[in-house]
């Protein structure tokens, strides 16, 4: 008799970017692991897939999550919009954060960008602590976190 369990599998529709999909995703699949791997859209990005470094964040219902915590199926119903979303409509952080070289190796800022639009669309004019905290979340290894916090101001001022 075999140990293993039988993954089960369930159709769910969400819109991604504005797009609506339907897909068969399986039980044990992360919202992460479907946008990136299955749905192509690379700029979500897995890396401590434990929820502590922000680079898979992606905004669902109008709310900042982390993809890698997200089990794809909790997502039938949804609205997601991931970086691609967003620089599709050429928005003001995008360029906010090339100005202000907010990336060195950039593995980060997808994550950085997805959470800064989530903070403005709730809050237009945040203040520089706002901000901060609104961040504290993202985690950046060649240590650019000052130029964030300008870039988001700026993209606050357009």
């Amino acid at each position: 008799m075999s140990d293993k369990v039988p993954i089960s599998e369930d159709e769910i529709s969400f819109v991604v970017n504005g797009d609506l999909y339907k897909v068969r995703v399986q039980s044990n699949w992360t919202l992460q692991y479907l946008l990136h791997d299955k749905l192509g859209l690379t700029g979500t990005k897995e890396f401590c897939n434990e929820g502590a470094c922000g680079a898979c964040a992606v905004i669902m219902d109008s709310r900042p999550v982390l993809s890698c915590l997200t089990l794809a199926i909790e997502c039938d119903g949804k609205t997601i919009e991931t970086i691609e979303g967003i620089a599709r409509v050429n928005h003001p952080l995008i360029e906010a954060y090339v100005k202000h070289s907010c990336m060195q190796c950039g593995y980060c800022t997808p994550g950085f960008i997805v959470t800064a639009k989530a903070l403005l669309d709730k809050n237009p004019s945040p203040t520089e602590e706002e901000i901060k905290e609104a961040l504290v979340g993202n985690l950046c290894r060649c240590g650019t976190y000052p130029q964030h916090i300008k870039a988001v101001l700026e993209a606050a001022s357009t």
